[in-house]
């Protein structure tokens, strides 16, 4: 988020057909709940470019980068690296200390779709589980976010956003905005 270090989440591996709606949804959640950027592997172009389109339609700033190998980013990655795995510490006992980290430098969140090399596991400063137990990364990276930002990511201020989602207590609505950023009339999706 703006006005701390860099926060980028990794994407290891993809599985083209069976893992394009779980590799979007890395990419959505990173962005809606704080991170900088992702990370996705050379397989993930159709998600990093509906990641794109939706930063360009409901607001940024947010970069999608395709890599062709992962490693490197991990390897020589500035700041703290953050593994999100169910055989990590709990999220709950080292949330502080990464939140510290991160006031010093940036922090690269990874998760993985297919079975993690140990090297992974190695390099992390923190392997970290959102419980012990089988679950989404999906969920995880949410939980993990949340608690790094303490809540701040929900009332984030998109730029450059085409139009933005209306709260309601019943139905939905999404309106346009204008050039200067003001609501239009109308505009029921």
């Amino acid at each position: 988020m703006q006005g701390s270090s860099e926060v980028a989440v990794l994407r290891l591996g993809h599985r083209p057909g069976r893992d394009d709606r779980m590799t979007t949804h890395v990419g959505l959640t990173a962005r809606a709940l704080g991170a900088d950027r992702v990370v996705l592997p050379e397989e993930a172009s159709g998600p990093a470019d509906t990641i794109r389109d939706i930063t360009g339609r409901f607001g940024g700033p947010f970069e999608v980068e395709v890599r062709e190998d992962w490693r490197p980013v991990i390897r020589d990655w500035p700041g703290v690296v953050v593994h999100l795995t169910m055989y990590g510490l709990p999220v709950q006992a080292v949330e502080a200390d990464v939140r510290a980290d991160h006031r010093d430098g940036p922090v690269l969140v990874v998760l993985g779709a297919e079975k993690v090399p140990f090297e992974v596991y190695d390099r992390a400063d923190y392997n970290v589980g959102v419980t012990n137990q089988p679950h989404s990364e999906i969920a995880g990276l949410a939980v993990f976010l949340d608690r790094l930002f303490e809540g701040r990511e929900l009332d984030r201020e998109w730029e450059d956003a085409d139009r933005r989602v209306v709260p309601k207590g019943t139905g939905k609505q999404v309106v346009p905005l204008d050039e200067e950023g003001g609501d239009e009339a109308g505009g029921t999706e």
